[in-house]
């Protein structure tokens, strides 16, 4: 989440009224409910994803840390 607060910026209610509109009058409104359920998977996927390759990198590291120590 503090990736994508980064991202916003320091956008304050109006732009995000904007911002909705906007998408609003591109996409209508029965559409919305199906684009947000898009972006919350494709959210989800990316932070499995990260958290996968975070585990991997750990697992490296722990397994780095092993074969240092037996030396």
């Amino acid at each position: 989440m503090k990736g994508f607060m980064l991202f916003l910026g320091n956008l304050g209610t109006s732009e995000f009224i904007l911002i909705f509109l906007v998408v609003l009058l591109l996409f209508g409104g029965s559409k919305i409910p199906e684009l947000m359920r898009g972006m919350g998977r494709g959210i989800r996927e990316f932070n499995n994803a990260k958290n996968s390759v975070e585990d991997e990198i750990r697992q490296g590291m722990r397994d780095a840390e092993k074969t240092t120590d037996k030396k």
